[in-house]
């Protein structure tokens, strides 16, 4: 009987791309405090130094471009998450590992404090501005009479839940391995933050980004602290809604493969014979990679930025 011989793997989108380039975590870490940092620059800068005589760039699209820009630019170091929220649906969804995404939010969070402060640094050096933490109020997450629009705390929490299950579905859906077009998932992820922002922002500066919140309440006044659970809790329930139903159709499609190559086996005769065919034929064995179990995070849906999952994720 003839030694089998492996196939090599069909899907070489990743291989190709990063030339067996394979980040550590220490490196994934900075490339998510730094992307996080960006998103936060310019997503509380932008709207913070906004004259509106001067009609500049809207702070929904410039929190949207920082997305895109950043995950063009890091996405192959460490998958382009940059909010917790992502990192969640992420984990929900069987493509990242709990101790890397406990690593993850916290690189988010020290990314997204760096900016803040450097904002609130920048807001000391104006003259006219004679309070920082009540400029950053104008840009913190908030509900109730804190709302521009005093949008109670069931229509925020509301909002929140459904923006970040939009946009965690948005992030998975685009990079799922299947996804013909998932090189274009930084523009599609950024749009989706944008439309989203500019909802947000009229209800309650929305971020659907825990981090941004937590940046942006750090240096605001003392209100911002007490609301702040709001824009953790919420966007945790709608990651993790999203992760499941993308969890749901990776497990599915699992077996939909698992019972189509039962079906391919049935109908081949030459399936029984074994080795004995193999024997008489001549002909080499060859291996069939092994199917994934379903959610184990080595399913089709995985992450495309992420490649194949390190030891320490």
């Amino acid at each position: 009987m003839s030694t089998p011989v492996s196939v090599p793997p069909t899907d070489d989108r990743h291989s190709a791309g990063d030339n067996g380039f394979r980040p550590g975590l220490l490196s994934r870490l900075g490339a998510e405090a730094f992307g996080t940092l960006f998103l936060v620059v310019a997503g509380l800068g932008v709207p913070l130094f906004t004259l509106p005589q001067s009609n500049p760039l809207p702070g929904a699209l410039a929190g949207g471009l920082a997305v895109t820009a950043a995950m063009l630019a890091f996405a192959y170091i460490s998958g382009g998450h940059f909010n917790p929220a992502i990192t969640l649906g992420n984990l929900v969804a069987g493509r990242i590992g709990i101790a890397a995404a406990a690593a993850y939010i916290g690189a988010q969070l020290v990314g997204a404090a760096a900016g803040a402060l450097a904002l609130f640094g920048v807001l000391r050096t104006v003259p006219n501005i004679q309070d920082a933490r009540t400029a950053f109020d104008t840009v913190t997450a908030g509900f109730g009479e804190h709302s521009v629009i005093q949008t109670s705390m069931a229509g925020v929490l509301l909002v929140e839940v459904l923006g970040a299950a939009l946009l965690v579905a948005v992030f998975l859906g685009m990079t799922a391995r299947r996804n013909n077009h998932a090189a274009a998932a930084p523009f599609a992820v950024g749009l989706a933050f944008a439309v989203l922002l500019q909802l947000g922002q009229a209800l309650g500066n929305a971020p659907f980004n825990p981090a941004r919140a937590t940046a942006s309440a750090l240096f605001s006044s003392s209100w911002a602290l007490g609301q702040l659970w709001l824009f953790w809790v919420a966007p945790i329930v709608g990651a993790g809604i999203a992760g499941l139903v993308f969890r749901g159709f990776a497990d599915a499609q699992g077996r939909s493969a698992a019972a189509a190559d039962h079906t391919d086996d049935a109908a081949d005769p030459e399936s029984e014979l074994g080795d004995d065919f193999e024997g008489a034929s001549g002909q080499e064995e060859v291996e069939k990679p092994a199917a994934a179990a379903p959610g184990a995070g080595g399913d089709d849906a995985r992450d495309f930025f992420d490649g194949p999952r390190s030891k320490d994720s």
